[in-house]
């Protein structure tokens, strides 16, 4: 698969916006709980489900859960009980996959290797694999594969069936079809225009006439101590002392032996490979679709298109002019046909050959690789060689000091840690030249004077008991030896110390009822009388107009016509509305003149093609979703979905 990579061939673009589709819905989780345990499976160890036949393993489940996780988390801890949510997670995602995979295979449906290579391509790890367009090379590809937890037959299995998905999707989506009555209403409700009168009062100044007394603030507190109740978290007064990984790595020297015998063992990743460097102009014949056959006279055209452009350079014309104008490379058209240096295995074997073969400054004639005709330019050569000392020394010295500073900052965290606990922190303080600190009562998300934002630490203070002694944790600079003086646990604080919240919370719950109440009589009056401006006066409410808006206009104090305003646009001229819920406010309007567009004009006929294509999309989701929920219902009720009840409580149980 890795040679069969490097061919030039341009083709099916579509593959990466069908596959950015199955990546949009990589996330779709199934209720475990919802499939039935089936003894077929009990005996297999290892084996959580099997979907027709195809086994789930453990192992599976465990990796791409850890994988989320890593994600997730950022280099933090995550919790147990959010662990095992996330296997269940990955279990639901790995039934999906293998169900679609089941239904693919079971309709005759296949990928072949032209479409997987064509897919990595020109789809979501294009960038990675042909960065400028020209591929990484083999080892570079089983390197970065390898990188991300993954071996080249794992990848491109998965890669594979996410092509068999995408393959299934596109055949649901047959049925995605949007008649022109829905296009027309759709057009009609993006563009309909309404001019509104709307009342409206505010929250704040409903919540400014609340004047609760001391009676009614205590029954409230009362009536709630339940929320209260240890709403003060615990806090932790420590005493510490830093040591910096500045003052280990000042005393750090590295030897220039060590630098040589480093150099000495490790020549073989200062190797440099033979490499050209190169440009070119690419003209791409129009690859055949999935299952077509080539068309000649396509290929034949763009043959006899690159031998025109080759006249002209022969002829004296500008190589990198002539790639500008001609080059259908879009990573290199722009630098005039220029890819920087290559090394083997970076491009198909065909242009290669060439370039490699060829004197420095030397043109090629007309290069086929696939669908692709190349023109090659070799501009510059060198042979392979081994880096010398004097340009691998800085990086090198470097290296072998951060590895000594690591080390050494490790060894002397473990002998700070035990001098603590046999001297005591002053003693052990004094030996690296450090200054015990002494903290107020922190929370987990204060910050230590000389130490900043560290939340390993805190967990590591807040996990202490204050009997635990002193203990070392590193940080990113420094390693801090800390002892937990004293534990102030959570409390509820008395009704004279939450009075102000307690106030507060009173005025917005007492307005939010009386803002409703008024805002609803409004409402019933402005229909009694048919007059909204009548009864804003009444109700004490400002009246206002607007210009004519469309749903995704925004109207002053009403926010965006898409939200609870967007009420307007099922009304009538003349009709009033009920209350409307706007958050800081709440309103009432009338529609006192309404505009729909016109089907007979250009703009509609303009937008019709993108509006169905749209509907459509939005269309083919619903059946993706729908085929989704009856094909895992299906297969389970035939059986075919089988679930390990002991290894799903082994799973449920395991930690992170």
């Amino acid at each position: 698969m890795i040679k069969f990579l490097q061919s030039g061939n341009k083709a099916a673009k579509y593959i990466l916006a069908g596959f950015l589709l199955i990546l949009a819905g990589s996330m779709v989780t199934y209720l475990i709980p919802g499939f039935t345990g089936d003894s077929n499976v009990r005996g297999e160890t290892g084996v959580v489900a099997s979907v027709g036949g195809h086994e789930i393993h453990r192992e599976e489940i465990t990796q791409a859960a850890q994988a989320q996780a890593e994600r997730i988390a950022q280099g933090r801890q995550i919790p147990d009980f959010y662990m095992a949510m996330i296997r269940q997670q990955a279990l639901g995602e790995l039934i999906r996959q293998a169900e679609y995979q089941y239904e693919g295979e079971r309709m005759g449906l296949k990928v072949s290797d032209q479409e997987l290579r064509d897919a990595l391509r020109y789809g979501p790890y294009g960038q990675e694999l042909f960065p400028g367009g020209k591929w990484i090379g083999a080892e570079n590809y089983k390197a970065l594969l390898s990188q991300k937890g993954y071996t080249v037959e794992k990848f491109e299995s998965e890669f594979r069936l996410g092509l068999l998905q995408w393959k299934l999707i596109n055949v649901l989506g047959v049925n995605a079809t949007v008649p022109d009555s829905e296009v027309e209403q759709a057009y009609k409700d993006e563009n309909t225009k309404v001019k509104i009168q709307y009342a409206f009062l505010k929250l704040d100044d409903v919540t400014k006439t609340i004047k609760p007394t001391d009676t009614e603030l205590k029954a409230f507190y009362d009536a709630n101590l339940p929320r209260y109740k240890n709403s003060i978290p615990e806090k932790r007064q420590i005493k510490y002392f830093l040591i910096s990984e500045k003052s280990i790595a000042d005393k750090v020297t590295v030897d220039p032996a060590e630098i040589l015998r480093a150099y000495s063992a490790n020549q073989e990743s200062y190797r440099v490979p033979a490499r050209v460097k190169v440009r070119h102009i690419e003209i791409d014949a129009p690859p055949p679709a999935p299952g077509a056959k080539v068309d000649p006279k396509a290929v034949d055209a763009a043959r006899a298109k690159a031998q025109d452009v080759l006249k002209q350079v022969k002829a004296g014309g500008d190589f990198a002019a002539l790639a500008k104008q001609y080059s259908q490379d879009s990573g290199s058209k722009e630098k005039g046909g220029e890819l920087g240096w290559l090394v083997t295995g970076q491009t198909a074997p065909e242009f290669e050959k060439v370039a490699f073969t060829q004197n420095k400054g030397q043109i090629s004639d007309v290069v086929q690789a696939g669908y692709t005709f190349h023109i090659i330019q070799t501009e510059d050569k060198e042979g392979a060689h081994l880096k010398p000392l004097a340009e691998v020394k800085p990086e090198l010295e470097e290296a072998l000091k951060q590895n000594k500073v690591k080390t050494e900052m490790a060894r002397v965290s473990a002998d700070a840690e035990a001098a603590a606990q046999k001297q005591g922190l002053e003693k052990a303080a004094a030996k690296y030249g450090a200054q015990v600190v002494e903290s107020n009562p922190i929370g987990r998300s204060d910050l230590l004077p000389g130490i900043g934002a560290e939340p390993p630490l805190m967990d590591a203070v807040f996990a202490a008991t204050d009997k635990s002694g002193p203990q070392a944790t590193q940080t990113a600079q420094s390693t801090v030896v800390f002892e937990v003086t004293k534990i102030v646990p959570p409390s509820t604080p008395s009704f004279e110390e939450k009075k102000a919240d307690v106030a507060n919370e009173f005025k917005n719950q007492r307005a939010a009822a009386v803002l409703s109440t008024k805002t609803r009589e409004m409402a019933d009056r402005a229909h009694m009388e048919h007059d909204l401006a009548k009864a804003a006066k009444e109700a004490g409410a400002t009246l206002k107009t607007s210009e004519l808006v469309s749903r995704a206009q925004p109207v002053p104090d009403i926010g965006s016509m898409s939200g609870p305003a967007n009420v307007a646009f099922t009304l009538k001229q003349g009709e009033i509305s009920g209350p409307l819920n706007l958050g800081a406010s709440q309103a009432v309007l009338q529609v006192i003149e309404r505009q729909e567009p016109s089907l007979s004009g250009p703009e509609f006929a303009k937008q019709r093609d993108q509006m169905r294509e749209g509907l459509s999309g939005q269309k083919r989701q619903l059946i993706i979703k729908q085929f989704e929920s009856d094909l895992g219902a299906r297969l389970e009720k035939e059986g075919k979905v089988k679930i390990n009840k002991t290894e799903m409580e082994n799973l449920s149980k395991s930690r992170s």
